[in-house]
């Protein structure tokens, strides 16, 4: 992977939603929580800090095991064609690329359909879909609305569709979804348990968000829930982003930001992709006090972080969600339901300069991944 700033902002927008498909169909714009300097920040004996350092001390550690206990049990046949459908951004295709690689080790074929991103590009790729006819169908980050058409179809040829990463509900011909809301709120969970903590429960947060992505809505809820409830008192300003900052001024945003507001003392980003070129930014300005965490790592953002120009990051995890979707398909194509995989539990890593696996990769969370799955397929 580069880890030049223009590369990082291509291959940071993991699995989530096209930037071009959100644009036509998200509704931008929320109404920001009080300024982050309106008020002084908690004093130390804050009750939650305790269940804030708790907290951020699980996350912290580094997984050892999948979330998924039960054997397929049953032969898994082979010669299965499956259509991954690309969302136009790399990291879409690394998923797609750490899902075909699980397939592989089970005889699968694995169709990657490439889109630009846009509802026309994916409506298209679905449409081939359903003349390729596979035997199941899969992609991340793209909203219902895009394809209803399609799935639809999709439903009555009896064709599985599975999604991660995508603001979506369960059913009505969406066989499978990782990462969905519920998810990922957990993601801003883990944000705030850092913060706090970090803090000593007196901390004046900024959150920059980008409200075109509909799926960090609920990791937004996230942080916002546990930090009133962590952090008591606690000063927090929610800041919206318009899409066409990012890789541009977003740099330039933040250092205008701060200097406005000298009482900041943490800056969270909704996605890792908000960070590129800020560090550099406010080193240039003077800026040094202020503490910042990102939500989904990726190499660039891990090379601020062992620099010290980061402080922390939610790494993602990529890998191990899309060889949960292979085995979810086993389970499937020997004739029994999805239900363990849905109900797996995907475990996210708080990640500091302390406990940092790799500053140069999209590393795996869990090291042996692969062993533990192909275990449960009868092929270790």
């Amino acid at each position: 992977m580069s880890s030049t700033p223009g590369r990082a902002v291509r291959r940071t927008l993991t699995a989530i939603v096209p930037i071009t498909a959100l644009l036509a169909l998200a509704a931008c714009g929320t109404g920001a929580t009080p300024a982050a300097d309106s008020s002084e920040a908690a004093v130390s004996d804050s009750p939650g800090l305790a269940a804030a350092e708790e907290a951020a001390e699980e996350y912290s550690q580094r997984p050892t095991q999948i979330p998924l206990t039960d054997p397929v049990g049953k032969q898994i046949p082979k010669g299965k064609t499956i259509d991954y459908i690309l969302c136009g951004v790399q990291s879409c295709k690394d998923l797609a690329d750490f899902f075909t690689s699980g397939a592989e080790e089970l005889g699968w074929k694995v169709n990657q359909i490439a889109t630009q991103g846009t509802p026309e590009s994916v409506q298209a790729a679905y449409e081939q879909s359903l003349r390729n006819k596979p035997d199941a169908v899969i992609s991340s980050g793209f909203p219902r609305a895009v394809y209803a058409k399609q799935l639809a179809k999709l439903k009555e040829a009896d064709i599985p569709v599975i999604q991660s990463n995508a603001d979506d509900v369960l059913g009505d011909g969406l066989s499978l979804l990782k990462n969905g809301p519920e998810e990922v709120k957990t993601n801003g969970e883990i944000l705030a348990s850092w913060v706090v903590s970090d803090s000593k429960a007196k901390a004046n947060t900024v959150y920059f968000n980008l409200p075109a992505y509909t799926i960090l809505k609920p990791v937004q809820d996230g942080f916002e829930g546990k930090y009133k409830e962590w952090c008591d008192g606690c000063a927090l300003d929610v800041v919206d982003v318009p899409i066409t900052a990012v890789g541009k001024d977003m740099p330039d945003r933040v250092v205008s930001y701060l200097r406005s507001h000298p009482k900041v003392t943490h800056v969270v980003y909704s996605l890792g992709l908000l960070n590129v070129g800020v560090p550099a930014a406010l080193k240039t300005a003077g800026i040094t006090t202020t503490r910042t965490i990102v939500n989904v790592g990726d190499p660039q953002n891990y090379q601020y972080i062992d620099s010290g120009l980061t402080d922390a990051a939610l790494a993602l995890n990529s890998h191990e969600m899309a060889w949960i979707m292979v085995d979810a398909l086993a389970h499937h194509f020997t004739g029994q339901p999805m239900d363990t995989a849905q109900k797996a539990v995907v475990t996210n890593m708080l990640v500091t300069k302390e406990n940092l696996p790799s500053a140069d990769e999209d590393f795996p969370l869990i090291v042996d991944y692969q062993k533990q799955f192909k275990a449960l397929w009868g092929k270790s």
